[in-house]
């Protein structure tokens, strides 16, 4: 009767502590049984049930160290498959980092040729607003021919004026030579005249 308290307390362990915790406890229990066993002076049939029992008990302990291994080689596994997720998340987070960095890089140099392009555009007006330079020098030409021919123009109305001050000079030269012959013929005329009373008086 005291057997089966055992393993009722030993049945309710295992369902209570069903991860492994307790061992020792029942390592104690199958130790305690196992000098019983040694010392008893039962029938050999209550021998052979008590041995039985030992045995059902060290499989317990066996199955629960070999629960336990597997527990701890899994927890191992599982370190090792957080360290390489860590390690990832770490190289992730850099790589954010250094992608972060250079997005930076690339808003600022899109805001250098944005601000290139808006100037660009404000020049590109201004120069619009200009003649190019073909229509320039076209104009130029046809200021520069424009330039000589009122040069031509002002040489020719120049010697036109000189040809007109000699003519001038001349003609005022004929009227003072044709006055003086005038004022001579006169002055002769009136010689005469008085000459002629002079004589008719005698």
């Amino acid at each position: 009767m005291g057997a089966v308290t055992d393993d009722e307390v030993i049945r309710k362990r295992l369902l209570i502590d069903g991860d492994g915790a307790g061992d020792d406890r029942r390592i104690n229990v199958l130790l305690k049984s196992f000098t019983k066993w040694c010392n008893s002076t039962g029938s050999p049939e209550e021998g052979f049930t008590q041995y039985q029992r030992m045995l059902g008990t060290l499989a317990q302990c066996e199955f629960s160290m070999g629960k336990t291994l597997l527990v701890y080689d899994m927890n191992l596994r599982e370190m090792e498959n957080y360290e390489k997720i860590y390690t990832d998340i770490e190289q992730n987070i850099t790589s954010a980092h250094d992608k972060i960095s250079e997005c930076k890089k690339e808003i600022q140099r899109a805001k250098r040729i944005r601000k290139n392009r808006q100037e660009y555009d404000a020049l590109a007006k201004v120069i619009q607003q200009h003649p190019d330079r073909h229509e320039t020098l076209k104009q130029l030409g046809a200021l520069d021919k424009e330039l000589q021919q009122l040069s031509h123009i002002k040489e020719n109305v120049e010697d036109k004026l000189e040809l007109r001050k000699k003519q001038f000079h001349v003609l005022l030269s004929t009227i003072q030579e044709l006055q003086q012959t005038l004022e001579n013929d006169e002055k002769s005329e009136n010689d005469d005249a008085q000459e002629s009373s002079m004589e008719n008086g005698e």
